[in-house]
């Protein structure tokens, strides 16, 4: 949609057709469904595409915190961005995506341009640490049904640690982490749009807990630290608790130049 048509499917899928006053429509895609409906980070980047649209001079996520009021489907959508607050360095929009009467997700997000930002990125902790690529088990094997459930796998390439897919086989280890290296498809360099898909782009860390099956996320808040270097990224999931019937999962993105680019925290149901 627009101008230029874009060149890969990750932004056909993300690309919206503004139709005024701060509403966008798009077209979901099936591709990206995972057990009763679209992957979250998906509808997240999706909803990252609109607010960028909205503000041009300002086109990249800070901070987003989303809420996911009903599982999204394939179909027509529409994003309704509102202006909360223009500022010099960052503003505020409240954004929601909609599919007829029903809200799916409603979000509240801060947009800057982050070439503006001081690229002075400060560790407490070493960067992730994963085996090489070669060692490293493509997601591409995963188990019929996994595949069945959560068809957006196909949509990446996902090399997981070899530690952590016990669940694949069938024995998963109990471990509460979750790894790998993650790129998308056609060779499509990372951004910061892309990174809200990346957060939440691997399987629940409740899969190699035993628990598996789709996790339907109740909130996620996720942070844009620093514009990506081209390459594959790593990614990590993590839990602590395990309560109530829900789970929390912490989601660090390290880039190819060992920069930490984007972390996120979402609450989650367990599978049923």
């Amino acid at each position: 949609m627009g101008q230029d048509a874009p060149t890969t499917e990750f932004d056909r899928d993300v690309a919206v057709e503004p139709t005024g006053e701060g509403r966008y429509r798009t077209e979901l895609s099936d591709r990206w469904r995972v057990g009763g409906g679209l992957n979250g980070g998906f509808q997240l980047a999706l909803l990252g595409s609109a607010i960028r649209a909205e503000l041009s001079a300002q086109p990249d996520p800070i901070a987003i915190s989303a809420y996911y009021v009903s599982p999204a489907v394939a179909g027509d959508a529409e994003v309704t961005v509102d202006l909360r607050r223009r500022g010099r360095r960052t503003s505020t929009v409240a954004a929601e995506l909609r599919q007829g009467d029903a809200v799916r997700m409603t979000a509240l997000a801060t947009y800057g341009d982050l070439r503006a930002f001081p690229d002075d990125v400060k560790l407490s902790d070493e960067p992730l640490r994963l085996p090489p690529r070669e060692e490293c088990v493509p997601g591409s094997l995963a188990p019929p049904e996994v595949k069945e459930m959560a068809p957006f796998i196909e949509r990446f390439e996902l090399l997981f640690h070899p530690d952590q897919v016990g669940w694949a086989g069938g024995r998963p280890s109990g471990g509460a982490e979750l790894s790998g290296w993650f790129r998308l498809r056609d060779d499509r360099e990372p951004d910061p749009i892309a990174l809200l898909l990346a957060v939440d782009a691997l399987p629940p860390v409740t899969f190699e807990l035993g628990l598996p099956g789709w996790a339907p996320t109740v909130e996620l808040s996720a942070h844009v630290r620093a514009l990506p270097e081209p390459g594959w990224l790593r990614v990590r999931h993590r839990t602590r608790f395990v309560a109530g019937g829900m789970f929390e999962e912490d989601c660090e993105v390290w880039d190819a130049a060992d920069r930490l680019v984007a972390q996120s925290r979402q609450l989650a149901l367990l599978p049923q």
